[in-house]
């Protein structure tokens, strides 16, 4: 992808920044074509076919750097086989990701730079990247590509979202994991507002057919901390239901029930093997990105 695209949430310092980084996937994938992955095949007594030296560009990942240490070269492991790994992006575009307050974007805008360089990632690695959006159900499917060309439908859909009903993300990752079948990487992007309970069901389901998944968990300041002061009518995004309260009286309590909220989705992640990263809409998103590329 060169220099003079003109996406919004790809602009091309975005673009120079994620340069060289790499996702690596943990579990296996089913894939045809050379990547960076191992295969379904590949034998637990089979590390490596051979090394060849470091080309700029290459994932510095892959250095191996006992080799250099020895020989003070810098060479890559190829893998006896590897595969393309399929990617699907799972973007969260309900009502509630419209919300901003104490960020510099809203939860929607702020998602849609992690989709946007997630997917660049995965075309720069050789891989290829698909793009679901979803409410209370999936909503747009933009299919596998692994050329930069084939990320501008997707990239310019992006910058066409108005989130406008409530989600239900267990309902669509049930969706998702019938809809892509085989094992297959997931990232999903949403502020995961819905008891956590459901949120894992969904879960478990991409888990039970053998997928990978992340889970960027994207929410504004505000919805941390409740900073604000005095009595407001407060009305429940998702489901409509309008409260008057006293903010100074609720927030200990608030803040922990977001808490354990926040816990138990970790937990319930880390025990499925899935990365988990919580992020406020402060955060610069490359960071978010650079944190998922340094993943094990």
């Amino acid at each position: 992808m060169n220099e003079t695209s003109t996406y919004k949430y790809l602009p091309p310092r975005l673009v120079r920044r994620l340069h060289g980084l790499s996702i690596p996937i943990k579990r296996p994938m089913d894939g045809s074509r050379q990547s960076q992955h191992r295969s379904l095949a590949f034998g637990a007594s089979v590390e490596f076919a051979e090394y060849r030296d470091y080309m700029p560009g290459d994932p510095i990942q892959r250095i191996d750097w006992s080799v250099y240490a020895r020989s003070n070269r810098f060479v890559i492991r190829e893998a006896h086989e590897e595969v393309n790994a399929r990617t699907f992006v799972l973007l969260d575009i309900s009502e509630s990701m419209q919300y901003q307050e104490e960020g510099s974007l809203s939860k929607m805008e702020y998602a849609c730079y992690l989709t946007a360089g997630i997917m660049y990632m995965m075309i720069q690695q050789g891989d290829s990247v698909a793009l679901i959006t979803f409410d209370n159900k999936v909503r747009d499917y933009f299919p596998l590509t692994s050329t930069p060309s084939g990320l501008k439908p997707p990239l310019e859909h992006l910058e066409t979202i108005q989130p406008s009903t409530p989600g239900n993300i267990e309902e669509a990752l049930h969706e998702v994991a019938e809809l892509v079948t085989g094992r297959t990487l997931m990232i999903v992007i949403s502020d995961l507002l819905q008891e956590p309970e459901s949120v894992m069901r969904g879960l478990h389901h991409l888990h039970h057919d053998g997928k990978d998944a992340t889970v960027f968990h994207v929410l504004d300041p505000a919805e941390l901390s409740l900073p604000i002061s005095g009595f407001a009518d407060l009305t429940e995004m998702e489901s409509g239901h309008k409260l008057t309260v006293d903010l100074d009286e609720v927030r200990d309590s608030y803040v922990g029930e977001v808490n354990r909220y926040l816990d138990e989705l970790r937990r319930g992640c880390m025990g499925l093997r899935f990365a988990y990263i919580l992020t406020d809409t402060r955060t610069e998103p490359y960071v978010n990105l650079r944190q998922r590329s340094s993943a094990g």
